[in-house]
């Protein structure tokens, strides 16, 4: 394990990143650790993560590569107990692990509705299970910790053939505020980000011929996000002073309306 610089604002803490092999996540994880996090990345492409890993550690930092499916309530709990065994105390949690997997309600493709609620839904709801206890006795030791969930513009927005997307999302913002009523007094605090079009994986998954042609004419039309806009606002949001909890933070693209 490498040596803590303890003049960087993340130093001493330990971060957990879900979704870490690509995008957003790969992105976050890297800036956490430059910033001084001991960071867990969380994925189930194993060879992704060992890259990401090692590409961390060569540059000083420390992380810790576990190869798991976030629908796996077992390996998600096998995971924190080996992140609090190697890394420590989890006080930052960034739940990032997602699919967008847009269709017409008429095709009854419930395979991809399924995928959807099973990932963006049940499988945060299981991070959130595996690791909240680590951070409310983080919270209790340093004074603070973190739950920082991917949401969407998407939460609040109205696109056809993305109601379950839009609806996993909105289950996303709404649970997080709520989860900040329960946790905020025990000092975690408890956001929920927000992006609009970013640059990821999550359109090479769309397989409708529609929305893959309107999402080619955003990209077109104007400049997306890129992930590392998204690392930013996680990790702003982490060096924030113990008494400032931002619940909500919408990054959204400047030609995007």
């Amino acid at each position: 394990m490498s040596t803590v610089n303890t003049n960087l604002p993340l130093a001493n803490r330990v971060a957990v990143i879900t979704g870490a092999s690509s995008g957003i996540g790969e992105a976050t994880a890297e800036l956490l650790a430059e910033r001084g996090a001991a960071v867990a990345l969380l994925a189930r492409r194993a060879d992704r993560l060992k890259d990401l890993a090692d590409r961390i550690e060569k540059l000083g930092g420390t992380a810790l590569a576990l190869p798991v499916d976030v629908t796996d309530l077992d390996s998600l709990n096998a995971a924190a107990e080996r992140v609090q065994a190697e890394l420590g105390t989890a006080d930052l949690l960034f739940n990032n692990a997602g699919v967008m997997l847009p269709s017409g309600v008429n095709e009854l493709r419930t395979d991809l509705w399924q995928r959807q609620i099973d990932l963006n839904i049940t499988g945060l709801m299981n991070a959130i299970g595996a690791f909240t206890p680590q951070l409310v006795a983080a919270a209790a030791d340093k004074g603070v910790a973190d739950l920082v969930n991917t949401s969407s513009i998407a939460a609040t927005g109205v696109f056809p053939k993305f109601a379950v997307y839009t609806g996993s999302k909105a289950f996303v913002s709404h649970m997080s505020r709520n989860l900040r009523a329960e946790l905020g007094p025990q000092r975690v605090r408890v956001s929920a980000v927000e992006p609009g079009i970013v640059r990821s994986e999550l359109q090479a998954h769309v397989t409708d011929d529609g929305v893959n042609e309107w999402l080619a004419e955003a990209f077109a039309a104007y400049e997306v996000l890129e992930s590392s806009d998204i690392a930013e606002a996680v990790a702003f949001l982490a060096q924030q002073p113990a008494r400032v909890n931002i619940p909500e933070i919408t990054v959204m693209p400047t030609g995007q309306v």
